[in-house]
């Protein structure tokens, strides 16, 4: 099988781009300079992708998408700074991921198998792990911490430096002003609050009865008891000693710079 990358000849590759074996890039698209893309990523057609962008192996990138712009942020002043994408992502119609910012760290880094569907925004220095997914019209605003397997729902969006983390679900229209603890889920009323866990989601990825009803137990001692965060950290101290999946939880809140979802 051919290694040589099949490039339409519309395309506008600059010869500074670097582009890997079994790449396919489709009409009208343009690749800058310092663009990296891995082996067998395939990009549609007019699709813009600026550097310094580092894109992993086996990507989709569909039509209309523009990849590695400059930050929108006013203090930005032409800075070298980086978008670095992993491996196996899915990135439809029109979505938009900017590189970092001089101040914010530097770099834009999205990982692997996320799904990042039309229309969706991800701002200037955001962290998004792994097995995301960006449901249509979603966005995350500068500095934004996306953990592993979450689920972000249509015209949902994300408040500049918060964190979300591992597999919560932020329902449809949410507005996350706030950190959201792991394995949470949050609906809209105006803006996001807790909503109980995302149980569906956890069952889905494997997790047996005993996690959840772990997980669940400390949602409660947070949400339900009537405690002050200083009091229901004390608790969540001691079920994190049976509880991987607490100590996760009783981490972030520990991590958390903005006021906690509650």
């Amino acid at each position: 099988m051919s290694r040589t990358p099949s490039i339409h000849p519309t395309a506008q590759i600059d010869p500074a781009a670097k582009i890997g074996a079994n790449v396919a890039i489709g009409a009208y698209s343009v690749i800058g300079a310092e663009v990296e893309i891995g082996d067998g990523t395939v990009i549609g057609p007019h699709v813009v992708i600026e550097g310094p962008t580092r894109i992993g192996r086996d990507n989709r990138i569909a039509q209309f998408a523009s990849i590695g712009g400059d930050p929108q942020d006013k203090k930005f002043a032409g800075e070298r700074t980086e978008l670095v994408i992993g491996d196996r992502n899915l990135i439809r119609e029109f979505v938009t991921i900017n590189r970092g910012t001089g101040d914010g760290g530097g770099i834009t880094r999205i990982g692997d198998d996320n799904w990042l569907l039309a229309y969706v925004h991800i701002a200037h220095d955001c962290q998004v792990g792994n097995h995301v997914v960006f449901s249509n019209y979603s966005a995350l605003a500068g500095h934004v911490e996306i953990g592993d397997w979450v689920i972000i729902s249509g015209y949902a969006g994300v408040h500049q430096f918060c964190k979300v983390g591992a597999h919560a679900f932020i329902a449809m229209g949410c507005l996350v002003g706030s950190d959201v603890p792991p394995f949470l889920m949050m609906a809209n009323e105006q803006h996001g609050r807790p909503r109980g866990i995302n149980s569906e989601g956890l069952k889905r990825r494997g997790f047996e009865s005993p996690r959840i009803a772990a997980i669940k137990r400390a949602y409660r001692t947070l949400y339900m008891a009537g405690l002050s965060l200083p009091e229901a950290r004390e608790q969540l101290a001691q079920q994190a000693q049976d509880s991987a999946d607490v100590r996760a939880m009783l981490d972030f809140i520990d991590r958390s710079e903005r006021a906690l979802a509650r």
